[in-house]
């Protein structure tokens, strides 16, 4: 058994890293942490009272060395560079479900902030799985990707080469509030969401960025990437609309069942999506449509899961030479 532990065990990324890893056959949950004290994790949690009692302990790099072979940082920006600089050198490998390692510095310091730890940016393999999954097997940094940048770029990149990338890509985006972590605002304060939707930062987002660096890391193309998130009266799950002009004539489908013939992981629909049906599991469900030259790509997640912790646990497994869909649930919370 590989032991691993997982750091910002009180956050909502945090529970479901700790759900998938009691069950996993390889991995050992052996340390758990927070950056603001001890607890049980039946305190923080409890829907896990009855299943598992273990202490929180206050987040310790030393003790990440002594306890862990590999560990998750469910850490905001920033506090997890901090945090990682001290442990990667002492071989233990990171899984960070921040945004500290999955930009290039310059992209990443015009978005967030000053860089702390540069010297382990080259390290990093981006971890969307099915376009990364062999450079994630030498990995011993692997960085999450953002739940909107997942789960566009699964849909839009296969289409990169068909599009005309001189033309504005348009992406509609709306989330559940689980995304927005627990720390309570305005913004997702309940008289605030309920019965309600809106746009938030649209055109300013910092996932756009994100977004357009990893379009033209794969296919080369610079692209006017217009990013709109919305946030939805429900507690998970991702659905994306992304709007681009085609330069050829396609079958969406078809090139999208080419793309990813043989990723069991994404699952092409005959129709538009819902997010219901990817609810608690590692699926990205796309659909594509095209009118002349507008192009349509429709795509869900469980923002909580493929947009951050199961594609957390896929790229640990990867990374410890496992199969990525090892202890990853299949079955949606349906209904």
């Amino acid at each position: 058994m590989i032991k691993v532990g997982v750091v910002g065990a009180s956050g909502y990324t945090g529970l479901e890293l700790i759900k998938m890893l009691l069950n996993h056959p390889e991995f050992e949950l052996s340390y758990l942490a927070t950056t603001s004290g001890e607890s049980m994790i039946e305190q923080l949690h409890t829907s896990l009272s009855g299943v598992v009692s273990m202490r929180v302990e206050k987040a310790d790099p030393d003790a990440v060395v002594k306890h862990c072979e590999l560990v998750f940082l469910a850490l905001p920006h920033q506090a997890s560079m901090g945090f990682a600089k001290e442990i990667i050198d002492k071989g233990v490998k990171v899984v960070d479900l921040s945004a500290d390692y999955r930009l290039d510095v310059d992209t990443y310091e015009k978005t967030y902030c000053k860089h702390e730890d540069k010297n382990h940016l080259n390290d990093a393999v981006y971890a969307l799985i099915e376009y990364y999954r062999e450079d994630l097997k030498k990995a011993k940094l692997a960085a999450g990707p953002g739940c909107y940048p997942t789960a566009t770029l699964l849909g839009i990149l296969p289409f990169i080469p068909y599009i005309d990338t001189s033309a504005p890509l348009f992406i509609d985006a709306k989330s559940g509030v689980s995304g927005a972590g627990k720390k309570l605002s305005d913004m997702t304060h309940f008289v605030t969401i309920n019965d309600n939707i809106f746009a938030y930062n649209p055109l300013k987002h910092r996932h756009a960025p994100e977004i357009a660096e990893k379009i033209e890391k794969v296919h080369g193309a610079k692209m006017n990437v217009n990013f709109v998130p919305h946030l939805i009266p429900a507690t998970r799950g991702e659905l994306i609309s992304v709007y681009a002009t085609l330069k050829q004539d396609i079958d969406p489908l078809e090139v999208l069942k080419e793309r990813y013939a043989h990723e069991r992981f994404i699952r092409i629909r005959e129709n538009p999506v819902d997010v219901k049906s990817t609810a608690g599991t590692h699926f990205c469900d796309i659909f594509a449509a095209k009118n002349g030259n507008a192009l349509f790509v429709n795509s869900a997640i469980d923002n909580l899961m493929r947009g951050a912790s199961s594609q957390a646990l896929a790229a640990a497994n990867l990374m410890c030479g496992f199969d990525e869909g090892m202890g990853i649930p299949l079955v949606a919370y349906v209904p």
